[in-house]
């Protein structure tokens, strides 16, 4: 698919059709989200990928009301790694930089890098006809990870439902608010 066209139909989606994401198209849109920027090549992010009884069961334990008759094929969880970019900028090749320690980083890195390999991720679903949805979770959080094993010092950054979107999929009702203007957003030269 065209990119332009990608970023055109881009949106968040929040309901979808029961069936199952392919293997192939999922581990593609996977595999596209490892091309993003990183830090001194610090690749400090992981996903956990959650399907079937699994998706069932991060609903249960994040939302017990809303996961009653909702249907996720997919949902992945993206988790920063801190510890592995203080590692990395502690090497002889980065540690003239003095980011070894975490309040000397003017931006937290893993958080943003993390952002990027999200952001892929949503795009390539798109391409792939998928819809997607990028969410905070809001509870239970250290239960979720306890229950499938994240391993320490992973935080999650939100999640990712991704599905066949359902005809009975609406728009955000916060889309009435328009984009704001394009001179508000970007500045040329100066503020």
């Amino acid at each position: 698919m065209d990119f332009q066209r990608v970023i055109r139909l881009q949106r968040m989606t929040r309901r979808f059709d029961e069936r199952p994401i392919e293997p192939e198209v999922l581990d593609r849109i996977l595999a596209n989200s490892q091309k993003s920027p990183s830090a001194g090549f610090s690749q400090g992010f992981a996903f956990l990928v959650l399907e079937g009884a699994d998706a069932e069961m991060f609903w249960k334990i994040t939302s017990p009301r809303r996961g009653e008759g909702f249907t996720t094929p997919a949902i992945i969880i993206p988790l920063a790694n801190k510890q592995a970019y203080l590692d990395r900028y502690s090497e002889s090749d980065k540690a003239g930089f003095g980011l070894e320690k975490e309040e000397n980083w003017p931006v937290p890195f893993w958080l943003v890098d993390t952002s990027f390999a999200s952001m892929i991720i949503l795009l390539s679903a798109t391409a792939e006809g998928l819809g997607c949805w990028f969410f905070g979770i809001f509870s239970a959080q250290k239960e979720l990870l306890q229950h499938f094993g994240v391993a320490e010092g992973f935080e999650p950054i939100g999640a990712i439902a991704l599905g066949y979107p359902s005809e009975r999929d609406v728009r955000s009702p916060s889309l009435k608010r328009g984009l704001r203007s394009f001179e508000s957003v970007f500045h040329k030269g100066r503020w």
